[in-house]
């Protein structure tokens, strides 16, 4: 009887380690997974609309993004990336920006990539991602559209009519199984191009969230109409003004080529053309649209040219960087330049570059210093204005520094331009350039161009084209 017993307590003992045993396999097991299950499993985490409204042949495609969280969680956007596939016929450099979304161009990583299995139509991606400052996405709820676009760098034509994500008849949003959602790597929406099942895209960290109080741009952008250009607040300049010779600006002037560093990396470029005369001259500038820029550090990384691009040498051609009050009749007018003259002007040789601090333009009273420098190719241009002076550097070299008297007592824009002193000689047409790699803006305090530079370079890293965290953005 006692022998039954303990045979009885023994066999329930081992039916209960077995499924204590079998219970912890299952956890182990499922440990080696993520917590979100691929797609093909149940309910989809994510699903994926899209709608374009563009022609299979078209300068830029188009498509538009909407992100749906159908899970029963919340889903960290930091933890997600979606891919759109393209075929990248001859090899061409491609690029992206953002033109619309509710949750910020700012929080947007971007990327255009190879695809490690290439398939029919999607050779190439474009993967966007997001930074931790873009919040979470609760059960039910949408990212809204996410407007982006997506272009050759040489700003040839696309023809996406074999591109695999591409669809003409999706002019309203659709759900859209040819772009893929990845949560932490994993896919959760979208059908492999391949057909098969890919290693999962496992992201290495997630793109931290942008500082406080910072501007930066590496300028991809199509071209002077591009639409993220409003939306990132920067306009080409048009019609009519000064400096130089009177209304002669063009937005004609403002490009976006590839840029120092290459494979797909763009820049700014402003190019002014002369003949001689008034009527064919045309001046290029290209500005912030609002004034938000007052004290802190600004740098950019320039290029200027010692001699046109094509045509005869000789013009007094300025190549400006600065920051000036919209109002030039401002009780509180505040102006710093940097203007490099490689062939000299107002009765002076060149090459030489000049740092000037205004307090009034109508008056004429500023600070101004002017050194005898050649700086043909790139630099980093810095103006440092914190406690009241002013400090203009370039590679790290110290040139002019002015007092409060002459600071800035209002926010101003911030502006590049290629524009001609006077006309020094008839002739034959003659083209002028400059170049901005990238723009960096730390408001409110003093930073180091090495410590923007190492800022720069990790948002290249994360893939964020653009930032506008000032205070009121």
């Amino acid at each position: 009887m006692s022998r039954r017993r303990r045979t009885s307590s023994h066999r329930i003992r081992n039916t209960v380690v077995s499924l204590l045993s079998v219970s912890l396999l299952a956890v182990g097991g499922t440990a080696l997974y993520s917590l979100w299950r691929p797609f093909g499993h149940d309910a989809p985490v994510l699903t994926v609309r899209y709608r374009t409204g563009d022609r299979a042949t078209t300068d830029v495609a188009r498509p538009w993004l909407e992100i749906i969280n159908t899970s029963g969680r919340t889903v960290d956007l930091s933890d997600v990336t979606l891919r759109y596939y393209y075929a990248d016929a001859d090899g061409s450099a491609y690029s992206s920006n953002c033109v619309q979304t509710a949750l910020g161009c700012s929080v947007l990583t971007l990327r255009t990539q190879p695809a490690s299995t290439p398939a029919p139509g999607a050779d190439h991606y474009l993967q966007v991602g997001f930074t931790a400052a873009a919040g979470s996405l609760a059960p039910g709820k949408s990212t809204q559209g996410i407007g982006l676009q997506l272009y050759r760098v040489d700003h040839q034509p696309l023809h996406q009519g074999n591109d695999r994500s591409f669809d003409a008849t999706d002019t309203t949003y659709t759900r859209s199984t040819r772009v893929t959602a990845y949560v932490r790597g994993d896919r959760v929406w979208g059908e492999d191009p391949g057909g098969g099942t890919p290693a999962p895209a496992r992201q290495t960290s997630v793109a931290p969230a942008p500082p406080e109080d910072v501007l930066f741009d590496d300028f991809r952008y199509t071209g002077p109409g591009d639409p993220a250009l409003a939306a990132h607040g920067w306009e080409a300049r048009g019609g009519q003004g000064g400096p130089g010779v009177q209304d002669s600006w063009s937005p004609q002037g403002v490009s976006f080529p590839a840029a120092e560093a290459g494979a797909g990396n763009q820049a700014l470029q402003l190019r002014a053309t002369t003949d001689g005369t008034a009527q064919g001259t045309r001046q290029a500038e290209f500005h912030r649209t609002e004034p938000a820029v007052r004290t802190g550090t600004l740098v950019a990384r320039v290029h200027f040219s010692d001699t046109p691009t094509s045509g005869s040498d000789g013009d007094h051609v300025a190549q400006s960087f600065f920051t000036i009050s919209p109002d030039h009749a401002s009780k509180k007018y505040s102006e710093l330049d940097y203007e490099y003259t490689p062939n000299g002007g107002w009765g002076r040789f060149g090459p030489r570059l000049d740092t000037t601090s205004w307090r009034s333009s109508v008056r004429g009273d500023r600070v101004t210093r002017s050194h005898p420098l050649k700086l043909d190719g790139w630099h980093t241009m810095v103006i440092t204005t914190v406690d009241g002076t002013t400090t203009y550097a370039v590679d790290g070299r110290e040139l002019f520094t002015s007092g409060s008297r002459y600071g800035p007592r209002e926010p101003m824009t911030v502006n590049f331009s290629t524009w001609f002193i006077d006309l020094a000689f008839k002739g034959a047409p003659r083209t002028w350039g400059m170049q901005v790699d990238w723009l960096y803006y730390q408001s409110g305090r003093t930073i180091s161009a090495q410590a923007a530079q190492k800022a720069v370079a990790g948002f290249a890293a994360a893939g964020i084209p653009y930032v506008d965290t000032l205070p009121g953005r």
